[in-house]
């Protein structure tokens, strides 16, 4: 049984799957599996792979979206630690032993992430301030956006069964959603060392394929109210957050002159600012 199962979902990403499979491959600990799922690619991916096969698993199934994907790579794994990777992130050499090392010394810890390269058109570039790193419990400071590259992540097998699986309805903002049902229950803990490269800039990014991303992350915060297993402060934290991203997003349709979209945010808006000012409904 491999201690880490290594998951790397792609889909029509020829050029770039060769290095993030390597970083994995050169890893300075070996004792790992990796699981390719492609999903429906139609570019030259399999030929990519071809040289891989010996050492690494690769399935195929029809497009389906980056969650079934990842879902799929949970079912197949074994790893007591399941971390995934991007088809376009790469991992740097010690990115696993670090994080292995980490888990002895805490071991109430559930999962733990790590600092970040950040490549836009072949240029480094800075993150701004709004994507500083945190570390424990930080379910305040997913609500804005996702902060937690899950490239960079490595979780303990059980935490996947208590959080639940990928969303496969959302297209998008699907890491977005499963933070949030990681961080209202666990602490996140960061580890303050650059030991993955996200390589940005291309033309594929589902970031820009899905535009108003914020009507995603709207229902991620939406679902996390249904599950009704948030505390007092965390409804409060959501319910601040749906008001602020409605009002952009309502914003953005009537300036556009989408009327019965923006009519739909300011519903929203009048909901949960009511909600925020009766939390008990009285």
């Amino acid at each position: 049984m491999p201690l880490v199962s290594v998951i790397i979902p792609t889909y029509n990403r020829a050029p770039l799957l060769s290095q993030a499979m390597e970083s994995v491959l050169e890893q300075s600990i070996k004792d790992f599996e990796l699981i390719v799922i492609d999903d429906g690619s139609t570019d030259d991916t399999r030929e990519i792979l071809r040289p891989f096969l010996p050492r690494i698993q690769y399935f195929f199934q029809q497009n389906q979206g980056i969650s079934v994907s990842r879902n799929k790579g949970i079912q197949i794994s074994r790893g007591e630690y399941i971390c995934f990777l991007d088809s376009d992130d790469s991992w740097h050499r010690h990115k696993l032993r670090r994080q292995l090392g980490f888990f002895p010394r805490n071991p109430d810890a559930w999962v733990c992430y790590t600092d970040e390269v950040w490549i836009r058109g072949g240029r480094r570039v800075n993150p701004k301030r709004r994507h500083q790193k945190y570390s424990g419990w930080i379910f305040d400071k997913v609500l804005p956006l996702c902060i937690v590259s899950l490239s960079s992540a490595m979780m303990k097998r059980e935490l996947l069964a208590r959080v639940g699986p990928f969303d496969e309805s959302l297209p998008v903002c699907e890491d977005y959603d499963f933070w949030i049902r990681v961080a209202s229950c666990y602490p996140i803990h960061f580890i303050p060392e650059p030991l993955i490269t996200k390589w940005g800039g291309h033309g594929d990014q589902l970031s820009k394929k899905y535009p108003a991303m914020d009507r995603f992350r709207v229902r991620a915060l939406e679902k996390a109210l249904a599950a009704n297993t948030l505390s007092s402060e965390q409804k409060r934290l959501v319910l601040k957050e749906l008001v602020k991203k409605c009002c952009i997003l309502q914003k953005g349709y009537a300036k556009r002159e989408k009327t019965p979209e923006s009519q739909m945010y300011l519903e929203r808006i009048g909901r949960y600012e009511e909600e925020l000012e009766n939390p008990a409904g009285g």
